[in-house]
């Protein structure tokens, strides 16, 4: 199976965000990832639409780097060459699939001005920087990169190539030619959180988790919170499946938690597995990374969704516009980045109602899910009552919330 990081490693996806210069802690991992790498390429539009909104608008979330200056990917004549790099398969059912669709929302939008190409499978490490000098070579003047463990090769190879533009999800370094791009998916799975809390008859919840990081604990918190806000008495039991996409070992950890007693399942890993899982009991199930409704429809309650898109088709405007410069992007709810699935048919019409008003604040920024008073599993309070967890804290929070049931492991 395709592994992303190893649980020593940062999230992936732990993104810089410029306005409050937050920096992650790095540190040494390797991948266990064992796939070659496939490519392959598509020019003028694509036969397959991508779901969910794809226009960003005037990117209100981005800053360009202080002293960012224009830099020319176009080529000298024909098509601007983009290339995105996947750790996994574009039929994952999650987080590759999720950015594929995004590149064929590029390809949809600019036709014959964009000829996109993608490396499936291509494992953190050395294989990294080939893969992306081999792209270049090709012709390829914009390269896209989709997981963490891909960060320092990209940056190398970056400072190798001045003319050539480098967006990178999710990581927290720059160049003058890399940007960064993230956003608040913790927002969105305070919203499957108050589904699930609302679906849960006894209560009592789990949640399948890939790695004990930042990333990942402000999505576990922000789910129980979630499901606090339906029921006070909610409790959310998470299991670490220390891998990003294994399905076998995700649905092993979703079967230990139904085992357990848990009646509503969550997940925050890059397969559908843990809905599989879920299936076989008839209990509710929140996804992640992709709307699984129709897949999954007698349990389906809803999932975080990014749309890539969102970002990339104003950025590549930029390119063709000879306008664009690096910098950093940390989309939500507003802007349309992140949003959430479809609703199940277990997610009762007041539930929806509830969500959907707490949608509406956040859009608004008047709700903040990390909001005081916030307390610990040991009780030590996190947040004063009136207060909100700063953007910081957030990007390194390395607790769990008082509802959560379950350790913490050590990296």
């Amino acid at each position: 199976m395709t592994s992303r990081t190893s649980v020593v490693s940062l999230a992936r996806r732990a993104l810089l965000v410029s306005t409050v210069a937050v920096f992650a802690l790095a540190a040494c991992g390797k991948s266990t990832a064992k796939s070659s790498p496939t490519e392959v390429t598509t020019t003028a539009a694509v036969t397959t639409k991508a779901a969910g909104p794809v226009m960003a608008g005037d990117l209100k979330h981005f800053e360009a780097l202080k002293d960012a200056k224009v830099v020319n990917c176009l080529p000298k004549s024909g098509p601007l060459m983009a290339a995105w790099v996947y750790v996994g398969t574009i039929t994952d059912g999650g987080w590759t699939q999720a950015h594929d669709d995004g590149r064929k929302a590029v390809q949809d939008k600019f036709g014959d001005k964009v000829k996109t190409t993608y490396k499936e499978s291509v494992p953190e490490g050395p294989e990294v920087a080939t893969a992306v000098e081999n792209l270049i070579k090709d012709g390829n003047t914009l390269i896209i990169g989709t997981s963490f463990g891909f960060q320092d090769a990209f940056l190398a190879v970056a400072a190798k190539h001045p003319d050539v533009c480098f967006e990178f999800a999710t990581g927290y370094k720059n160049a003058p030619n890399m940007s960064q791009f993230y956003g608040a998916g913790e927002d969105t799975d305070f919203l499957a959180g108050m589904a699930a809390g609302a679906a849960s008859k006894t209560g009592k919840l789990g949640f399948v988790a890939p790695f004990p990081i930042a990333e990942v604990i402000r999505e576990v918190n922000a789910y129980a919170l979630g499901a606090k806000l339906s029921n006070p008495k909610a409790t959310v039991n998470v299991v670490w499946t220390n891998t990003w996409f294994d399905p076998a070992k995700e649905r092993a950890a979703a079967e230990s938690l139904i085992a357990a007693g848990m009646d509503t399942i969550g997940s925050g890993q890059d397969s559908p597995a843990s809905g599989e899982a879920a299936k076989a009991k008839g209990l509710p199930w929140t996804g992640y990374d992709a709307d699984q409704s129709k897949n999954f429809p007698d349990i389906w309650l809803t999932a975080t969704n990014y749309h890539w898109g969102v970002y990339e088709i104003p950025r590549v405007q930029q390119i063709l516009d000879g306008k664009w410069m690096a910098g950093n992007y940390y989309g939500g709810t507003g802007d349309g980045f992140v949003s959430l699935a479809p609703y199940g048919k277990l997610v009762s019409a007041d539930t929806q109602k509830a969500i959907e008003a707490k949608l509406a604040e956040l859009k608004a920024g008047t709700f903040d899910i990390f909001s005081g008073p916030l307390k610990d599993q040991k009780g030590t309070e996190k947040v004063k009552a009136g207060a909100t967890l700063p953007y910081g804290d957030r990007f390194t929070m390395d607790y769990l919330v008082d509802n959560v049931v379950g350790d913490l492991p050590k990296s």
